[in-house]
Order: structure tokens, then C-alpha cells, then sequence
């Protein structure tokens, strides 16, 4: 084997040798004008992130516990994953020539070593207890990083590598299945022991990967074809019979590894139904290129792009987009997404993260640089993506009933609203936007209006979220909401919500009876607190309203809250009591009510929440005595 020596780039310029994208005539397969628009962006956007990654990478030579690791910014802790990061900059040092990548690449997977245990697994901390079936991740970057560059590898480092691919898929052979536990681990397994079995020649891993492949197909509810499995066990059904549906773990991860298995076996009847489950997933991207996982089981890790440590879903969508251009759509408007959520080179969880002033946790770098990658090493699987094709959301009309999951789509004139009355709870008191509530309110040109966070902010994954700011949590699922006793109740915890339908010409129209109940499911001592919401959605605006089914006593006095998302710097005016306008870059958002509103106090200018990382503007409105009289909000849009 040959060793290929690596330059700096200004070494190779004052040689005379050329290396792609650093200033000399490239060879014509890697010249930026002769790819698309859609892969300058992506080169692009990965190389700012891998070289925000090599500042954030511990050179401490001395220390072989943290040299070569990524430090995150955020979470005062190395990610056992970070290795995954050897992919990437191995792209980069093969395009480049720029021995900095190669160094990080050989850094990272030597730091690896103290999250590797005896029997071919990676950790998901440096602690030999801590979870290890992450080691799935880890095996394709590995391997892909051997599969596209390993050319360029010194001949010892590569056979290291390959020793430690081997160890890895024992390790994936002996303990995976579609049932190791939650469905992406499964999936994911389908592709990863394709990838071992052919890189190591051996073909039990690749006969275990076509067994695995044809359980793929029984992983999918009608009518929709959503992915289930997101949750333990992975069959688990709901109080309503319902399975357990996470958008974020679902178009970012699991779909990327059949889709590329489904590719590579040239199997078409897989292809033909991941086609479908792709288009049914697509209906919950948003225009900007956001998805809609206000109503997911595994909620508690939506940062509006995806899904906190997953990889994104430009792979599945993107080598799709022959078969369905909106695919493409997809992939390009979340690749734009996720560039807008960028900063000093690293990807922040959010929208609002850098006007809050929140650091980024290193995982969404790191995880989100792999398909980037992978999409680079396929441009001719990637040329026809380009963003002409519309979104369902942009055409979409009416309402749209999903019963695998209990959520409703709205869409009329420029808004587009999600309900959700789903009952699959992930983890004990880990809620998600239900109850009837809007989980999601958006604006073709506003922008979102509406988010659900989680009902209580929860480190469901210790190891894998970052604790809230702050010292007082703000809720930004609109609700009801009264506290007995000090004591927390509100319709969003309320798993047994009735939702009642009807569209005319000119409005679409919902009906929600609710409860106010506590975590526990529990009602109000002595209390019978039923409401009924009313949302009618028309061209020009959306109108709310809510009232007490039961003229109940209460210490308390029950409230209407509606945090409107808006970040740090939009103008907010309030001439009167009963009218709030929002500057916003397209337009005035305009809020108005029959009775008086109000802002909560907050520590900051706006309030934040991790789910899904953007910031707001809580605004509230109290029921008067008489609980049986309605307030009514209207929310619309002025021109500036």
C-alpha cells in the first residue's frame, strides 16, 4: 500500500501541488462550479463545523484520559462519541491535503480508547458501566471513514483501524436485533453490519443484515407508514393502543441506515416502501426546514432542526430525491436550517440559542457532519437535490387527521397548526405537547408562533441533554392551567382529550374538551375542571378561545397562557390591555383578546426553554368569575 504524505496548504501551494479547494486548479470531479448548488453548500457547511471542531479538540499529549477528545462547550463533559468525528475529518484531510484533519482523525480515534471495553464496544461516557449500544453510531463512521479515505491512511493506523472495526461488529453481531431496544438501534444495525461485512470481507455480517432487512417492512403504521418503535419495549402500546412514533429519532437517524441498506442491496421493494414512509414523515417538515416533533415520544430531545444527538436526515431524503423531488426539498431546506443554527463553527440546539446567549452542545456538530459527509462522498447520488419542489406543508389545505398518533394538521390561508391529543408517554412524567393543546402554530411568513415544550423539563438522558437556564422553567405549550395548593394543573397532561373536527370554505374549525389534571393524571381535589377550547383557523387569522365547561370554586385563579415565540431584539408594543403587536422581520404580529392580557415578568428579555431551544414571550389572560365566559384571542398579521 501506498502512503500518502500530507501538506499543509501553504506547503503545497509553495511546491506547486495542488489539493482541492485551496486555491489551485482542482482536478474536474472536485471543482466547487462543477457541483450544484445544494453541494457547495453542504462542502461548505462542513468544513466551517469540522473547523469548529478542531478548536474545541483537547491537545493535551500528556493526559491520554482527555488528549484528542472533543470538549463540549456545554455540558462540562467529553461525549464517548465525539469519536464519530474521525469521519468527517477524514473527509476533509483527503479533500484538503491539510494534515491538521488527519492529525484530528488519528486524535480522536486514539482518545477512543477510554471508551472502549473488552468486548469490541464504545461507552457513551468515559465510564465502562455507561451505555454502550451507541457503539452502532460509532461502527458506521468508522467504517465509512475506512470505506471513502482510508487511502490516505499510514499503513499501521489503518490496520489498527481496521482491528478495531472487526472487535466493534463482534460486539454489533452478538447483541443486535430489531428489538436490542428502541427501533433505531435496530435499523441502524441493518446498515451498519451491510457496511462491516463488506469493508471486512465477511459475509455472516452481511447474511445477518439481510435477515434483519426483511423485518423493516413490519415497522411501519398505516395509514401514514410513521416509523414506530420509539419506545421500551420497542412494541409497547399506549392506553389508546397507540405505538410509540418519534419524528426527530425517525427521519434523522433510523430511515438514513435502511435507506442506504435499500441503495446498496438494490433492493426495490424496500425502496418502494421507504419511499412511502419518507413522504408520510415529510408532511411534519416545516417551511423553513424545521419538523414538527412537538408531539413525538421522545419530545424531550427536539431542537426544532431534529433531534439532539442524532445525525439529521439529509441522507434519507437527499439520495430519494430521484424517486420524490420534495425529498430533496427536504434535505436542502434543513441543510439551510441547520447553517442558520450555526455559529463559530459549532451547531447550536435551536433557533434562539445564540440570542439567549446558550452554549452549544458538541453532539449536534459531530453527529450532524456525518451525513454532510456521506453526501460529499456520493455527489452523483445527491445532484438532482435542489429545493423547486414544494413541501406538502406549503400546498396543504384542511385538515389532516394522522390516527396512528392522534394528531391533526391544519392549514388555511398562511397558517399551519398541529393538535395533538397522543398518549404514548416515552418515560414517566416525560410529557410532550397533548391535551388538546397547539403543539404547533406556524406562519408561512412569520414564521413559528406556537412551540410545545415539555410539560416539565426533564434530563430524561442525563448524559445526552443540557440542564435548562435559568432559575425559573417557562412552559411554551399554550394551555390552561390553575395551581391548587401550590400544586401544578393543566390540560397538556390530560391523556383522555376529545377533539371534534369541521371545515367549510371558509375556516377550519376544532372542538377540545380537556381536563386539568396534574402529572399524575389526577384532578383538583373536590374539583371538577373541564374546558373547552375552540381554535377556527381562517385565511386572515386564528381565533382561540377557551371557557370552563363547570363553574367551579377554586383558590385560584385559572389562566389561558399563549408563550408566543419571538427572540431576543423584536419590539414589542402594548397601547392597551387587550392588544399586543410583535415586530417581526415580514410582519406585525398582532394578538388580541376580549379581556386584558399579560406578560409574565421574566428574568431576561425573553424566556427560553430547551424544547426546542428557541426563546418567547409568555403572554397570559385570567377567566373572570364567572368561569363560564369565554376568552377569545385572535392572533393575525400586519404588514411593517
Amino acid at each position: 500500500m501506498k502512503r500518502r504524505i500530507f501538506l499543509t496548504s501553504s506547503t503545497a501551494v509553495s511546491l506547486g501541488i495542488c489539493f482541492p479547494f485551496i486555491g489551485c486548479q482542482q482536478t474536474s470531479s472536485e471543482t466547487s462550479e462543477e457541483k450544484t448548488a445544494y453541494q457547495q453548500l453542504v462542502f461548505s457547511l462542513l468544513k466551517d463545523w469540522c473547523d469548529g471542531m478542531l478548536k474545541v479538540q483537547i491537545n493535551k499529549p500528556e493526559n491520554a484520559e482527555i488528549h484528542g477528545a472533543l470538549d463540549c462547550p456545554a455540558c462540562n463533559k467529553i461525549h464517548g462519541r465525539c469519536m464519530d468525528a474521525v469521519y468527517p475529518f477524514m473527509y476533509m484531510a483527503d479533500k484538503t491535503g491539510d494534515t491538521k484533519y488527519m492529525n484530528a482523525a488519528i486524535d480522536v480515534m486514539e482518545w477512543s480508547k477510554n471508551v472502549t471495553r473488552p468486548d469490541g464496544s464504545w461507552t457513551v461516557i468515559p465510564n465502562p458501566k455507561s451505555w454502550r449500544g451507541i457503539s452502532v453510531f460509532g461502527a458506521i463512521a468508522l467504517g465509512e471513514a475506512l470505506h471513502y479515505h482510508g487511502h490516505i491512511l499510514p499503513a499501521d493506523v489503518k490496520e489498527k483501524w481496521m482491528d478495531r472495526l472487526a472487535r466493534v461488529g463482534d460486539y454489533l453481531y452478538k447483541n443486535f436485533d430489531m428489538t436490542f431496544t428502541n427501533i433505531n438501534y435496530g435499523f441502524t444495525a441493518v446498515y451498519a453490519l451491510n457496511l462491516l461485512g463488506r469493508i471486512l470481507e465477511n459475509e455472516t455480517y452481511l447474511t445477518r443484515s439481510r435477515t434483519l432487512a426483511k423485518e423493516i417492512k413490519n415497522w411501519f403504521t398505516t395509514p401514514h407508514y410513521l416509523l414506530f418503535g420509539e419506545g421500551k419495549p420497542s412494541d409497547k402500546k399506549s392506553d389508546k393502543g397507540l405505538l410509540g412514533v418519534d419524528l426527530g429519532y425517525n427521519v434523522e437517524e433510523s430511515l438514513n441506515g435502511v435507506v442506504q441498506y435499500a441503495i446498496i442491496e438494490k433492493d426495490e421493494e424496500l425502496l418502494q416502501l421507504l419511499t412511502k414512509a419518507l413522504e408520510g414523515h415529510l408532511n411534519f417538515m416545516l417551511p423553513d426546514g424545521g419538523w414538527d416533533n412537538s408531539w413525538g415520544t421522545r419530545q424531550y430531545k427536539w431542537s426544532y432542526w431534529g433531534s439532539r444527538t442524532t445525525d439529521g436526515c439529509q441522507i434519507a431524503f437527499g439520495m430519494m430525491a430521484d424517486r420524490n423531488p420534495a425529498l430533496g426539498t427536504a434535505a436542502y431546506l434543513s441543510t439551510e436550517l441547520l447553517q442558520r443554527c450555526t455559529a463559530d463553527g459549532l451547531l447550536h440546539g435551536g433557533l434562539h440559542y445564540t440570542t439567549h446567549g446558550i452554549k452549544p452542545c458538541i453532539h449536534h456538530t459531530f453527529a450532524h457532519a456525518k451525513p454532510l459527509t456521506t453526501l460529499l462522498n456520493e455527489l452523483d447520488k445527491t445532484a438532482l437535490i435542489d429545493k423547486t419542489a414544494s413541501l406538502p406543508v406549503v400546498n396543504a389545505e384542511g385538515i389532516q387527521h394522522f390516527p396512528e398518533i392522534d394528531v391533526w394538521l391544519a392549514a388555511k390561508g398562511d397558517f399551519r397548526a398541529t393538535i395533538s391529543t397522543y398518549d404514548f408517554i416515552y418515560k414517566e412524567k416525560a410529557q410532550q405537547g397533548s391535551g388538546g393543546s397547539i403543539c404547533l402554530l406556524y406562519h408561512l411568513k412569520l414564521g413559528p408562533i406556537f412551540t410545545a415544550s415539555m410539560a416539565k423539563y426533564l434530563l430524561v438522558e442525563k448524559n445526552n441533554q443540557q440542564p435548562n437556564p435559568g432559575k425559573e422553567e417557562v412552559v411554551l405549550t399554550p394551555r390552561i392551567e390553575i395551581f391548587e395548593d401550590g400544586e401544578w394543573f393543566t390540560n397538556i397532561y390530560d391523556l383522555k382529550a376529545e377533539v371534534e373536527t369541521e371545515t367549510d370554505e371558509k375556516s377550519c374549525q376544532f372542538q377540545v374538551a380537556a381536563s386539568l389534571v396534574n402529572e399524575n393524571r389526577q384532578s383538583p381535589k373536590g374539583i371538577d375542571a373541564k374546558y373547552r377550547f375552540s381554535y377556527v383557523f381562517s385565511d386572515e387569522k386564528v381565533e382561540i378561545s377557551a371557557q370552563s365547561l363547570n363553574d367551579y370554586k377554586s383558590s385560584s385563579t385559572a389562566r389561558l397562557v399563549l408563550p408566543i415565540l419571538s427572540p431576543t431584539g423584536e419590539k414589542i408594543t402594548q397601547n392597551t390591555p387587550n392588544r399586543i403587536e410583535i415586530n417581526k422581520p415580514a410582519g406585525i404580529l398582532v394578538l388580541e383578546a376580549n379581556v386584558p392580557l399579560q406578560i409574565k415578568k421574566m428574568e431576561k428579555e425573553r424566556a427560553f426553554n430547551m424544547v426546542p431551544g428557541v426563546e418567547a414571550v409568555p403572554v397570559f389572560a385570567e377567566f373572570k368569575n364567572n368561569r363560564k365566559e369565554a376568552i377569545i384571542c385572535t392572533l393575525k398579521m400586519l404588514d411593517n
